[in-house]
């Protein structure tokens, strides 16, 4: 397709929704057609699907479940807004992927990594990311931020703090097998620091540069 597909991924509290905003604004100013879009609820009925998942009162859903609504969500999104867009040669940024599904319910659940991958497949169309930006951060740091932000939290966010670990786990070991379309980058840096190697790693995609001027205001 003639469009770029850029996903963001991370644990909770990771900044990953201010960033895509903070590149969408980036991208636009230099004359790019942006869409972003999100995981689970990119779609009306994904939105539905979303309030499903993440209510506090889900808390009886079991494993596959979980996983069953998560691959629903994304295969109407794929078909619904992803391709549609990448079609149009538009860059596509999402907040959450397919990379997510394996860290969660993954490594954090413990479910088997051969099922998530053949959903993953089924429900994308073997769409993959040009780029996957990973935003690292420690769980209880993230999660400090998310719950400051969002009061209780939602049901992802109010499991122990030992399901965020594996889940962060998970993550950076898809990162080390990944290593050309998977970009790690410290979430624990300034929001100006983080999104100055954000825009750096999409420019080196898309064969452009970051500008001195970005550089130099990253660093303070």
């Amino acid at each position: 397709m003639p469009g770029f597909f850029v996903t963001f991924e991370g644990p909770e509290g990771s900044g990953k929704t201010t960033q895509v905003k903070i590149l969408k604004d980036y991208l636009e100013k230099k004359g790019h057609a942006v869409l972003t879009t999100r995981e689970p609820g990119g779609t009306l009925i994904g939105q539905q699907i979303r309030n499903l998942l993440l209510a506090p009162e889900s808390k009886a859903m079991r494993e596959k479940t979980e996983l069953f609504l998560y691959a629903a969500d994304r295969s109407q999104h794929v078909e619904e807004v992803i391709k549609p867009a990448l079609a149009q040669g538009k860059i596509v940024l999402c907040d959450r992927f397919t990379h997510s599904t394996i860290a969660y319910q993954g490594y954090g659940r413990g479910l088997d990594k051969e099922i998530i991958h053949y959903l993953n497949d089924q429900a994308t169309g073997s769409l993959k990311p040009d780029l996957v930006i990973l935003l690292d951060v420690v769980p209880k740091v993230g999660l400090r931020r998310a719950l400051g932000r969002a009061g209780t939290g939602d049901r992802m966010e109010q499991e122990k703090e030992e399901f965020h670990q594996r889940v962060r786990q998970g993550f950076l070991k898809l990162a080390q097998s990944n290593r050309e379309s998977i970009k790690i980058i410290d979430a624990g840096l300034t929001k100006e620091q983080v999104s100055f190697l954000v825009r750096k790693a999409v420019d080196n995609l898309l064969g452009g540069d970051t500008n001195d001027e970005n550089q130099t205001a990253s660093r303070g």
